[in-house]
Protein backbone atom coordinates (compact mmCIF):
# COMPACT_ATOMS: atom_id res chain seq x y z
CA UNK A 1 0.00 0.00 0.00
CA UNK A 2 1.12 3.50 -1.05
CA UNK A 3 1.28 6.37 1.80
CA UNK A 4 0.20 9.56 -0.03
CA UNK A 5 0.86 13.63 1.28
CA UNK A 6 -0.93 16.45 0.53
CA UNK A 7 0.62 17.54 -2.51
CA UNK A 8 2.60 21.13 -1.97
CA UNK A 9 -0.35 23.97 -3.35
CA UNK A 10 -3.06 22.02 -2.68
CA UNK A 11 -6.30 24.02 -2.80
CA UNK A 12 -7.26 24.80 0.70
CA UNK A 13 -10.25 26.66 0.27
CA UNK A 14 -13.25 26.71 -1.85
CA UNK A 15 -12.55 29.56 -4.01
CA UNK A 16 -9.01 28.18 -4.97
CA UNK A 17 -10.70 24.70 -5.44
CA UNK A 18 -13.13 26.46 -8.10
CA UNK A 19 -10.53 28.70 -9.55
CA UNK A 20 -8.67 25.14 -10.32
CA UNK A 21 -11.82 23.57 -11.59
CA UNK A 22 -12.19 26.68 -13.82
CA UNK A 23 -8.49 26.19 -15.16
CA UNK A 24 -8.57 22.40 -15.68
CA UNK A 25 -12.31 22.50 -17.25
CA UNK A 26 -11.13 24.06 -20.70
CA UNK A 27 -8.65 20.95 -21.40
CA UNK A 28 -11.59 18.35 -21.10
CA UNK A 29 -11.43 16.29 -24.63
CA UNK A 30 -14.96 15.24 -26.10
CA UNK A 31 -14.40 14.58 -29.27
CA UNK A 32 -12.80 11.32 -29.01
CA UNK A 33 -14.82 8.11 -29.00
CA UNK A 34 -12.59 6.56 -26.44
CA UNK A 35 -11.72 2.36 -26.77
CA UNK A 36 -13.57 0.17 -27.98
CA UNK A 37 -16.04 -1.55 -25.03
CA UNK A 38 -14.68 -5.02 -24.21
CA UNK A 39 -11.04 -4.53 -25.65
CA UNK A 40 -7.95 -3.72 -23.13
CA UNK A 41 -8.14 -3.39 -19.78
CA UNK A 42 -10.63 -1.36 -17.52
CA UNK A 43 -9.71 0.08 -14.24
CA UNK A 44 -12.08 0.73 -11.75
CA UNK A 45 -11.18 3.77 -8.89
CA UNK A 46 -13.03 3.78 -5.30
CA UNK A 47 -11.91 5.60 -2.14
CA UNK A 48 -13.40 4.99 1.30
CA UNK A 49 -12.85 7.19 4.55
CA UNK A 50 -12.50 7.53 7.99
CA UNK A 51 -13.23 10.78 9.07
CA UNK A 52 -12.02 10.10 12.69
CA UNK A 53 -8.98 9.88 11.94
CA UNK A 54 -8.88 12.17 9.11
CA UNK A 55 -7.60 9.14 6.62
CA UNK A 56 -8.65 8.76 3.18
CA UNK A 57 -7.72 5.17 1.44
CA UNK A 58 -8.26 4.82 -2.56
CA UNK A 59 -7.95 1.22 -4.30
CA UNK A 60 -7.30 0.87 -8.12
CA UNK A 61 -8.75 -2.80 -9.98
CA UNK A 62 -7.65 -3.17 -13.43
CA UNK A 63 -9.53 -5.52 -15.01
CA UNK A 64 -9.82 -7.51 -18.47
CA UNK A 65 -12.18 -5.48 -20.27
CA UNK A 66 -13.31 -8.97 -22.09
CA UNK A 67 -13.44 -11.36 -19.32
CA UNK A 68 -14.07 -8.98 -16.48
CA UNK A 69 -11.35 -10.93 -14.74
CA UNK A 70 -8.78 -9.10 -12.19
CA UNK A 71 -5.25 -8.39 -13.85
CA UNK A 72 -3.98 -5.95 -11.48
CA UNK A 73 -4.41 -3.89 -8.49
CA UNK A 74 -3.17 -1.53 -6.10
CA UNK A 75 -4.28 0.86 -3.32
CA UNK A 76 -2.89 4.02 -1.42
CA UNK A 77 -3.69 6.05 1.92
CA UNK A 78 -3.67 9.07 2.82
CA UNK A 79 -4.59 11.98 4.56
CA UNK A 80 -8.32 13.54 4.11
CA UNK A 81 -7.02 16.80 1.64
CA UNK A 82 -9.72 18.98 1.66
CA UNK A 83 -12.84 19.41 4.02
CA UNK A 84 -16.18 18.01 2.66
CA UNK A 85 -17.91 20.56 0.07
CA UNK A 86 -20.95 19.23 -2.70
CA UNK A 87 -19.22 19.63 -5.45
CA UNK A 88 -15.83 19.50 -4.38
CA UNK A 89 -15.15 16.06 -3.48
CA UNK A 90 -12.67 15.41 -5.90
CA UNK A 91 -10.45 17.31 -3.91
CA UNK A 92 -10.72 15.13 -1.13
CA UNK A 93 -9.91 12.55 -2.98
CA UNK A 94 -7.62 12.69 -6.59
CA UNK A 95 -4.11 12.80 -4.51
CA UNK A 96 -4.84 9.01 -2.90
CA UNK A 97 -6.45 7.80 -6.46
CA UNK A 98 -3.53 9.05 -8.43
CA UNK A 99 -1.36 7.22 -6.32
CA UNK A 100 -2.91 3.99 -6.65
CA UNK A 101 -3.22 5.02 -10.10
CA UNK A 102 0.70 5.32 -10.06
CA UNK A 103 1.22 2.23 -8.33
CA UNK A 104 -0.39 -0.86 -10.64
CA UNK A 105 2.23 -2.52 -12.79
CA UNK A 106 0.25 -2.10 -15.73
CA UNK A 107 -1.53 0.40 -17.90
CA UNK A 108 -4.97 1.03 -16.63
CA UNK A 109 -6.50 1.43 -20.12
CA UNK A 110 -10.01 3.36 -19.58
CA UNK A 111 -10.92 4.29 -15.95
CA UNK A 112 -14.05 4.06 -14.59
CA UNK A 113 -14.59 6.62 -11.31
CA UNK A 114 -17.69 6.13 -9.13
CA UNK A 115 -19.08 9.67 -9.40
CA UNK A 116 -19.49 12.23 -11.95
CA UNK A 117 -17.96 13.89 -14.98
CA UNK A 118 -19.89 16.40 -16.95
CA UNK A 119 -23.22 15.54 -14.87
CA UNK A 120 -21.72 17.81 -12.15
CA UNK A 121 -22.89 21.58 -11.45
CA UNK A 122 -19.27 22.59 -12.60
CA UNK A 123 -19.52 20.19 -15.40
CA UNK A 124 -16.09 19.13 -13.88
CA UNK A 125 -16.36 15.98 -11.54
CA UNK A 126 -14.17 13.50 -10.24
CA UNK A 127 -13.73 11.57 -13.59
CA UNK A 128 -13.28 14.69 -15.85
CA UNK A 129 -10.15 16.42 -13.09
CA UNK A 130 -8.35 12.30 -13.40
CA UNK A 131 -9.02 12.32 -16.73
CA UNK A 132 -7.25 15.90 -17.42
CA UNK A 133 -4.77 15.27 -15.00
CA UNK A 134 -3.70 11.74 -16.19
CA UNK A 135 -4.44 11.86 -19.72
CA UNK A 136 -6.60 8.53 -19.47
CA UNK A 137 -9.87 7.64 -20.85
CA UNK A 138 -12.48 8.44 -18.07
CA UNK A 139 -16.22 8.09 -17.58
CA UNK A 140 -18.23 8.89 -14.20
CA UNK A 141 -20.85 6.07 -13.26
CA UNK A 142 -22.57 7.28 -10.09
CA UNK A 143 -25.52 5.96 -8.27
CA UNK A 144 -27.66 9.02 -8.11
CA UNK A 145 -28.47 12.19 -10.22
CA UNK A 146 -26.97 14.85 -8.20
CA UNK A 147 -29.13 17.33 -9.09
CA UNK A 148 -29.76 16.77 -12.39
CA UNK A 149 -33.59 15.89 -14.01
CA UNK A 150 -34.42 12.70 -16.46
CA UNK A 151 -37.11 10.85 -17.44
CA UNK A 152 -37.56 7.20 -15.85
CA UNK A 153 -36.17 5.10 -19.20
CA UNK A 154 -37.79 1.92 -19.89
CA UNK A 155 -37.72 -1.20 -17.75
CA UNK A 156 -35.47 -3.20 -19.78
CA UNK A 157 -31.85 -3.73 -19.60
CA UNK A 158 -29.77 -1.20 -22.01
CA UNK A 159 -32.52 1.42 -21.66
CA UNK A 160 -31.46 5.03 -21.22
CA UNK A 161 -32.77 8.94 -20.74
CA UNK A 162 -31.29 11.98 -21.14
CA UNK A 163 -29.47 13.39 -17.53
CA UNK A 164 -30.40 17.18 -18.53
CA UNK A 165 -30.06 20.27 -17.17
CA UNK A 166 -32.12 22.96 -19.26
CA UNK A 167 -31.49 21.92 -22.78
CA UNK A 168 -28.18 20.54 -22.61
CA UNK A 169 -27.12 16.61 -22.05
CA UNK A 170 -24.82 16.29 -19.24
CA UNK A 171 -25.13 12.25 -19.39
CA UNK A 172 -27.96 9.34 -19.14
CA UNK A 173 -29.73 7.57 -16.73
CA UNK A 174 -29.16 3.61 -18.04
CA UNK A 175 -31.01 0.97 -17.25
CA UNK A 176 -28.25 -2.07 -16.10
CA UNK A 177 -30.66 -5.14 -15.53
CA UNK A 178 -34.65 -5.65 -16.17
CA UNK A 179 -36.31 -3.41 -13.19
CA UNK A 180 -33.60 -2.12 -11.03
CA UNK A 181 -32.67 1.82 -10.02
CA UNK A 182 -31.09 3.38 -13.03
CA UNK A 183 -27.32 4.40 -12.44
CA UNK A 184 -25.64 7.57 -14.50
CA UNK A 185 -23.32 7.94 -16.70
CA UNK A 186 -21.22 10.98 -18.09
CA UNK A 187 -18.65 11.73 -19.50
CA UNK A 188 -15.15 12.41 -18.01
CA UNK A 189 -12.55 12.77 -21.05
CA UNK A 190 -11.82 11.18 -24.17
CA UNK A 191 -14.94 8.77 -24.19
CA UNK A 192 -18.23 9.67 -25.98
CA UNK A 193 -21.47 9.62 -24.24
CA UNK A 194 -22.18 6.51 -26.45
CA UNK A 195 -19.00 4.45 -25.59
CA UNK A 196 -19.72 5.60 -22.18
CA UNK A 197 -22.74 3.82 -21.87
CA UNK A 198 -21.56 0.63 -23.59
CA UNK A 199 -18.80 0.41 -21.78
CA UNK A 200 -20.98 0.22 -18.33
CA UNK A 201 -23.18 -2.39 -20.15
CA UNK A 202 -20.55 -4.63 -20.32
CA UNK A 203 -19.39 -4.00 -16.72
CA UNK A 204 -22.89 -5.06 -15.66
CA UNK A 205 -23.52 -8.21 -16.31
CA UNK A 206 -24.67 -9.43 -13.52
CA UNK A 207 -25.43 -6.49 -10.77
CA UNK A 208 -26.67 -2.57 -11.39
CA UNK A 209 -23.01 -1.41 -10.52
CA UNK A 210 -19.85 -2.22 -12.77
CA UNK A 211 -17.78 -4.93 -11.81
CA UNK A 212 -15.15 -2.32 -12.23
CA UNK A 213 -16.75 -0.29 -9.57
CA UNK A 214 -17.47 -3.32 -7.31
CA UNK A 215 -14.25 -4.86 -7.14
CA UNK A 216 -12.85 -1.36 -6.45
CA UNK A 217 -15.28 -0.52 -3.89
CA UNK A 218 -14.34 -3.75 -1.66
CA UNK A 219 -11.07 -3.62 -1.85
CA UNK A 220 -10.78 0.10 -0.64
CA UNK A 221 -12.80 -1.05 2.37
CA UNK A 222 -10.36 -4.02 3.16
CA UNK A 223 -7.31 -1.80 2.94
CA UNK A 224 -9.22 1.06 5.22
CA UNK A 225 -9.07 -1.96 7.54
CA UNK A 226 -5.79 -2.69 7.76
CA UNK A 227 -4.83 0.86 7.84
CA UNK A 228 -6.96 2.00 10.57
CA UNK A 229 -6.68 -0.83 12.30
Amino acid sequence: MTTVRIPAGWPATEEQARAVQDELRGRVVLGDAGPPPGTGRVTGVDVAYDDARDVVVAAAVVLDAATLDVVAEATAVGQVSFPYVPGLLAFREIPTVLAALDALPCAPGLVVCDGYGLAHPRRFGLASHLGVLTGLPTIGVAKNPFTFGYEEPGARRGSASPLVTGRDEVGRALRTQDGVKPVFVSVGHRVSLDNACAHTLVLTPKYRLPESTRRADSLCRRALQEATP
